[in-house]
């Protein structure tokens, strides 16, 4: 049975963790091509706390409520939907809605539970998986034998970036704030650097220089990004925590045949990310289900804290993903 009305959180007002307020709302309907899922977990991530400060507005006809990725159980089915049927358990990337106890997105945007994995590490999964492959593999090409550099290592983006490179038989490089993070990201495969006592710059120089950077700093790091890149090397960008401007000589650029390209996700068609949910089916879920990539977790709230999900994510020391518990898994 599904209920008229829900839980949810959301944003009263923009501003800083405290305008996130539970709420009832009315259960959405799946229309035609789309899936509602009742949610057990929710992940928690950076675009959700620019939209709670009012610089990420959610698509045309998305859902106001943040929440970019959950996993669950399928609740209803569209018109034209054949894919999946009530009760198969998934985990989905949403337009927004998440902050919820149910939410639509479109059939083609949800993905099996991998072999082995429960709803709640199935969560952590969609925005990282769905960012890291479209980014470091369709767009930044990264194969086997390459040197690859992720800032911001110990993040959810950064330790799924991480095993998917090395999976693909990469060799990894990592920044991190702490030696804590530094030494997640080691144990995940990656040389690790503490920025706060290392010049990345040199040590990629000393080693060859990167074949390929994925950055979610920006600021005064686009410079030294490119100028670590190994000649023909790509610098792919899919965030500024740093800010979005930046001074670069383009004689480098040109010279040494550099590629400086960028992406974000959620804006995408849902052609798109349809194409991005096939490889991960194909070629990543493999590898999630065989152990050689796993989500890395930090903690979890009550869907009803999810104020101190955001404070916990903006205050930095997580490592891996923050998650918002909606219901008790079946």
């Amino acid at each position: 049975m599904i209920p008229d009305v829900m839980q949810a959180v959301e944003i009263a007002s923009f501003g800083g963790p405290e305008v996130l307020v539970p709420v009832t709302r009315p259960v959405p309907g799946a229309g035609h091509g789309q899936i509602l899922i009742r949610i057990a977990w929710a992940g928690v991530n950076r675009p959700d706390a620019l939209q709670r400060a009012g610089a990420y507005a959610p698509p045309p006809g998305a859902s106001d409520l943040p929440g970019l990725e959950c996993a669950g159980t399928v609740a209803a089915v569209g018109r034209g939907v054949t894919r999946w049927k009530p009760g198969d358990r998934v985990c989905a990337l949403l337009p927004g809605g998440g902050y919820a106890e149910y939410a639509t997105c479109p059939a083609e945007h949800a993905l099996p539970i991998p072999a082995g994995l429960t709803l709640r590490a199935a969560a952590a999964l969609p925005e990282t998986a769905y960012t890291v492959w479209s980014n470091v593999v369709m767009r930044g090409g990264l194969r086997a034998g390459e040197r690859f550099l992720v800032h911001g290592g110990s993040s959810g983006i950064g330790t799924m970036a991480i095993q998917v490179a090395r999976a693909l038989g990469a060799r990894v490089w990592a920044t991190a704030g702490s030696e804590e993070k530094c030494a997640a990201c080691a144990r995940l495969g990656a040389t690790a650097v503490n920025y706060r006592e290392e010049d990345f710059v040199a040590l990629l120089r000393k080693a060859g220089g990167a074949d390929l950077i994925l950055d979610m700093v920006g600021g005064d790091y686009i410079a030294r990004n490119i100028k670590c890149l190994a000649d023909e090397g790509r610098l792919v960008m899919i965030a500024f925590l740093a800010g979005p401007r930046a001074e670069i000589n383009f004689a480098q650029v040109m010279s040494r045949r550099l590629t400086l390209t960028g992406s974000t996700l959620r804006p995408q068609s849902d052609r798109a990310k349809a194409g991005i949910a096939r490889q991960l089916c194909d070629r990543l879920w493999p590898l999630v289900e065989a152990g050689a990539v796993r989500p890395v977790i930090d903690g979890s709230f009550p869907l009803r804290e999810a104020a101190e999900a955001h404070r916990r994510m903006e205050g930095g020391a997580h490592i891996g993903k923050i998650l918002l518990q909606v219901a008790a898994e079946d």
